[in-house]
C-alpha cells in the first residue's frame, strides 16, 4: 500500500502492456483495464511474479459511458488512489466518415475523448491533494498533422487530446502534477490488426519509419518524469511533425492526402 497506484487503460497489448511492464519495473502497483480479461489476468499474473507489485483487474468497455466511475470506484473500495495515469486505450474506425454508422462514431469519440478526460478529472483531486500525479494521454503523430483522408475522426481526436493535455499541463504544472501526451508515429502493436489495416498499412510505410511499443514506452515514460508536455518519438516523426509546421497548409495537406494508404472518399 506504500506504493503508488498506476492506473493503465487498453493493458491488454501492445503500447498499454508496455507501460503496465515499465511501471511494475519501476515499482509501482498496477490497476490494469481494458475488454479482454483473459489478457489482463495474465499480463496481472506476470508482473506479480516479475515484480512483486499488486495488479488488479478492472474488465471494463470505455465506450461505456459509465466505466470511468465504475473504474475509479472500484480502486476507490479498495482504498486506493490513482497517482498515474496512462490514458491509452483507443482503436481506429477505417472508412468514409459518411458511411460509417453514427453509433460506431459516438462510440469511437467516447473512448477516444470523454473517456480520457473524466479519467483525468476524477484523478486529478488525489494527485493534487497529495502533491504527486502523474497523467499520460497517449495521443498520435496524426494528432500534428493534417487529417488523413479515410480516418475522419481518428486525428481529430488526438489533435483533441494533444490540446487538452497541453492545458493541463500548464495547469497543474506548478503542484507536483505531470501531464504528458505522448504523440508516436507507426507502432508495431496489435492496433492495425484490430481495424483490418496491416497489410496496407505494412505495404505503404517502410519498416524505418515503425517502432516497438517498448521504444513508444520508453520516451513516454522520460517525458512523463521530465514533465515534458509533447513526446515525440523517433526522428522520422519529429521531422515529420516539424515539417508540417513551416510549409503552408495547404500544402502539408495536399502531401499527407496524397502519401494516405486508406482510399479516399469518392
Amino acid at each position: 500500500m506504500d506504493r503508488k497506484l498506476a492506473l493503465v487503460t487498453g493493458a491488454s497489448a501492445g503500447i498499454g502492456a508496455a507501460f503496465a511492464r515499465l511501471l511494475a519495473a519501476k515499482g509501482h502497483d498496477l490497476a490494469l483495464t481494458a475488454r479482454r480479461t483473459d489478457r489482463l489476468e495474465a499480463l496481472a499474473g506476470e508482473l506479480r511474479g516479475r515484480h512483486g507489485v499488486e495488479a488488479v483487474v478492472i474488465a471494463a468497455d470505455l465506450a461505456d459511458p459509465k466505466a470511468p466511475a465504475a473504474i475509479m470506484d472500484t480502486l476507490a473500495a479498495q482504498g486506493r488512489g490513482v497517482d498515474v495515469l496512462i490514458n491509452n486505450a483507443g482503436y481506429g474506425v477505417p472508412g468514409d466518415y459518411r458511411e460509417v454508422n453514427w453509433a460506431d462514431h459516438a462510440a469511437f469519440i467516447q473512448v477516444m475523448i470523454t473517456a480520457p478526460c473524466e479519467l483525468a478529472h476524477r484523478a486529478l483531486p488525489g494527485m493534487l491533494e497529495r502533491g504527486f500525479g502523474r497523467i499520460v494521454n497517449v495521443a498520435s503523430l496524426a494528432g500534428l498533422i493534417p487529417g488523413v483522408p479515410g480516418a475522419s475522426l481518428y486525428g481529430a481526436s488526438k489533435a483533441c487530446l494533444v490540446k487538452f493535455t497541453e492545458s493541463l499541463h500548464v495547469e497543474v504544472a506548478a503542484a507536483g502534477v505531470h501531464v504528458s501526451a505522448l504523440c508516436p508515429g507507426m507502432t508495431y502493436s496489435e492496433f492495425h490488426d484490430a481495424n483490418g489495416t496491416r497489410r496496407q498499412m505494412s505495404a505503404a510505410i517502410p519498416a524505418w519509419m515503425w517502432q516497438d511499443a517498448e521504444t513508444v514506452v520508453a520516451a513516454g515514460y522520460a517525458a512523463m518524469e521530465a514533465n515534458r508536455a509533447i513526446c515525440v518519438p523517433g526522428l522520422p516523426n519529429k521531422a515529420a511533425a516539424t515539417l508540417v509546421k513551416i510549409i503552408p497548409e495547404s500544402w502539408a495537406l495536399a502531401l499527407i492526402a496524397a502519401g494516405s494508404p486508406v482510399r479516399k472518399p469518392q
